[in-house]
């Protein structure tokens, strides 16, 4: 087992990765006896996983209740989580009760949300199972859900006391859905570290086959530039913007399809070659590095073509982004691999001649 700290201070916590770490999750999180949590899951997720991690959490002393969520991003919404507000009123949850979030990133945001503001806010630890929460959206403290109007606008900053991944729990993961972690992991290889980049290059089908090694490497590496950013800036007023590499496109592609459609790594994937065409046109980003990044998220079976969506429809969605600052629509661009930068001067023209750049290959 690795151990990260994101350091912040008092709220400053832990992110375990390691194998088989379910089956002692009672220590690794510190249970006592008389403790009450509450596991949060879906029904898909459950039937693999939660009997270990309610066997664990019993054994320390905890007392443990379950609630079930629908899956998938298209219940990522209020009704979801006045579901879960209410289960949580009827079983009498109180300030002191530990809410556990065991499964992907919508059972994570929805779960973290209700977190931050039931009771003006609980306890909360983050157990993610799929490869995109466990090297992104478990790790900073961003909660919260959809709108129909905006992917992620109605949320809170909550941190959770501490992560736990097992990276066993990716063996029952779909294919699919591990392409969609890769999307992910190669971002912060394009943003931060070319070596990291390079060696996802010579590594990736070795992640695709599912190697223990390469995977928990892979992980660690990302968790640990993700912990140094959100240390550096928790709620995103500079440097952590850079994280949404890709993602203003992204979250345009799955608001225009429909939550669900497409998964967002794959929503991120397409939308990263988006802001690499982008990149070329603003800041002089060499169109053979836009092709590097290409040959890569094609390697993790991942789209590097966007949907089609009408140029208006694009910049409506954009106009939306919580990027947006006094009006003007702000990206993260590379200046070369491994280096990114955040432009508020970006012209539209400029945007919708990326997205027809990068659509090109379609045809």
């Amino acid at each position: 087992m690795k151990t990260l700290a994101v350091a912040l201070s008092d709220r400053a916590y832990p992110i375990h990765v390691g194998h088989h770490l379910l089956s002692n999750a009672g220590t690794l999180l510190d249970v006592h006896a008389g403790q009450r949590g509450v596991i949060v899951s879906n029904a898909i997720i459950a039937a693999h996983h939660l009997a270990s991690l309610k066997s664990s959490l019993q054994h320390a002393g905890m007392n443990v209740d379950v609630v079930l969520l629908p899956d998938g991003e298209a219940h990522k919404n209020q009704r979801t989580l006045d579901d879960l507000l209410t289960r949580l009123l009827e079983l009498r949850v109180e300030r002191s009760t530990t809410l556990i979030a065991l499964g992907g990133g919508v059972v994570g945001d929805i779960a973290g949300f209700a977190a931050a503001i039931y009771q003006r806010g609980i306890p909360f630890v983050q157990i993610p199972t799929t490869l995109l929460a466990q090297v992104d959206s478990s790790v900073g403290g961003k909660t919260g859900i959809n709108h129909p109007l905006g992917k992620n606008m109605i949320g809170a900053f909550w941190q959770p006391q501490a992560v736990l991944i097992d990276t066993s729990v990716l063996s029952t993961l779909p294919d699919r859905e591990l392409s969609a972690g890769l999307a992910e992991v190669i971002k912060y290889g394009a943003i931060r570290d070319i070596d990291f980049f390079a060696w996802l290059e010579a590594s990736m089908p070795s992640l695709r086959s599912r190697d223990t090694h390469a995977l928990t490497h892979a992980i660690v590496r990302s968790c640990a530039i993700k912990a140094d950013v959100v240390a550096a800036d928790e709620r995103e007023s500079g440097e952590r913007a850079l994280l949404n590499f890709g993602h203003t496109f992204g979250h345009a592609i799955e608001a225009a399809q429909g939550y669900g459609e497409w998964l967002h790594g794959e929503a991120v994937a397409a939308g990263m070659i988006c802001a690499a065409r982008l990149s070329e046109r603003v800041c002089g980003f060499p169109a053979e590095q836009t092709a590097r990044l290409a040959r890569l998220v094609h390697a993790a079976k991942l789209p590097t073509v966007p949907p089609k969506i009408a140029p208006g429809r694009w910049l409506e969605l954009m106009r939306r982004d919580k990027k947006v600052l006094s009006g003007n629509l702000r990206f993260v661009v590379l200046e070369r691999l491994g280096s990114a930068a955040l432009r508020d001067d970006v012209r539209e023209n400029d945007v919708t001649s990326a997205i027809s750049a990068a659509s090109t290959a379609r045809d």
